[in-house]
């Protein structure tokens, strides 16, 4: 969340900056700063009233010691005719700061300074690429073909269960699944994350925090008699573990890993960009999270990146990363980098990793701070990267592995799968 007094302060720059990110609503910054007046001019006309007041009651005793009862009556009359002057003040006050918060909630991160111009994901840059393109053998066919004839995940029958987009994994599917996860948790505690296994639902107060609320409220499965949402990522329950925490200077950075399936109502586009594991409704990931020194949180971000490049690396998938444009960042996001791998069998590129540095903006909404060495409490910064969504990891490996015979798995995977190939 944005802070007033930056905006009062750096209104054109502030504007320039969410203009970048396309925003529509510049308006509300002028709104926040006529709202901040109307609020500063409440509060002097009540600190000047509760000043007389209490130069009124210190005159009071004054005078009841000097034993002048009829004039200290006058005087305690004086302020109570004060008091009542003040009575709407409270809710004056109250009403003015609800209504900067909530436009303060509608207001996006603004991209860093080393985000580029641009409109939509064409705009994007790519950073660099890895990995060989695989020449498929003869009858090679895309990855919703290769899951039926192996029998590793049945739409229909998810289907039946739940709805489309819900897929029913079994088998030797449902045992790709499992080792991913555990070798992608192994990874990321192998580099110091701490591993969490969160609660899959949140309440506002955290949805508010990581800023998937306002802004995602209609992505979002909501549990109305309990005021509970599915987790769109295991971002949000593991960054609001230290929601309204001040954490000591010395035991950053905080390095946090966590699994988690992922619910997202809107699946978005239609014909070949939602066929088989492309985009579904419900899906597994793991994330990575850090807490970070502000001073630090752009060096983190770089490693980070490359965190996740040589988890990609590992699986030998021809990958590229693209530095997001200010109009294809998510709302929370001050600088995103993706990853995206190339699905042979389809010829085209698919996104299975962001990598996100938001700086205070999702610490200021969840109150997450941190003592520096002059005790002061300062607004610490929150990075997180996937690693990896495994849908459309999976989707790849299949495609780009298949062979005659089989679907070779990478290396790394043989000791967590039990065999080599999937045949």
């Amino acid at each position: 969340m944005l802070q007033v007094a930056f905006i009062r302060q750096e209104t054109a720059l502030a504007k320039e900056r969410l203009a970048l990110k396309n925003f529509g609503e510049l308006n509300l910054v002028e709104e926040v700063i006529a709202l901040d007046d109307q609020r500063k001019k409440i509060q002097l006309e009540f600190d000047t009233i509760q000043s007389k007041i209490n130069a009124a009651s210190k005159t009071i005793g004054q005078l009841m010691g000097k034993g002048l009862k009829e004039e200290a009556e006058k005087a305690k009359q004086e302020v109570t005719a004060l008091k009542q002057q003040t009575a709407g003040f409270d809710q004056q006050l109250a009403e003015t700061e609800k209504k900067i918060h909530e436009i303060l909630l509608r207001l996006p991160n603004l991209p860093s300074d080393k985000v580029l111009a641009g409109k939509s994901a064409a705009d994007n840059i790519v950073v660099r690429e890895g990995g060989n393109k695989p020449v498929l053998p003869a009858g090679a066919v895309p990855h919703w073909e290769l899951i039926k004839q192996y029998d590793l995940i049945d739409f229909e029958t998810g289907a039946k269960i739940t709805g489309s987009g819900f897929p029913l994994y079994k088998g030797k599917g449902a045992k790709l699944q499992r080792a991913l996860i555990q070798y992608f948790l192994d990874y990321n505690t192998n580099a110091g994350y701490t591993e969490y296994l969160p609660p899959f639902m949140v309440n506002e107060a955290s949805a508010y925090g990581t800023g998937q609320l306002p802004d995602k409220e209609g992505q979002m499965y909501y549990m109305e008699a309990d005021n509970f949402y599915l987790i769109p990522t295991s971002e949000v329950p593991v960054t609001n573990i230290y929601r309204d925490e001040i954490l000591k200077e010395e035991n950053l950075p905080v390095k946090m890993t966590a699994y988690s399936p992922c619910f997202r109502r809107e699946a978005g586009s239609f014909g070949k960009d939602v066929r088989g594991l492309n985009r579904v409704h419900q899906f597994e990931k793991v994330e990575i999270v850090q807490l970070v020194h502000p001073a630090k949180s752009y060096e983190v971000l770089e490693e980070m990146v490359e965190h996740v490049e040589g988890l990609v690396k590992s699986l030998g998938l021809p990958y590229r990363i693209l530095k997001l444009c200010g109009g294809d960042m998510g709302f929370a996001s001050a600088l995103t980098y993706d990853f995206e791998v190339f699905s042979a069998a389809q010829e085209r590129w698919l996104e299975v990793s962001s990598v996100s540095n938001f700086e205070a903006f999702q610490a200021n909404r969840a109150k997450i701070r941190f003592k520096d060495e002059k005790g002061k409490n300062q607004l610490l910064h929150t990075l997180n990267g996937s690693s990896l969504a495994l849908p459309r990891i999976v989707a790849c490996l299949l495609e780009n592995n298949q062979t005659e015979t089989g679907i070779r798995l990478p290396e790394v995977l043989h000791s967590y799968f039990g065999v080599a190939e999937i045949k």
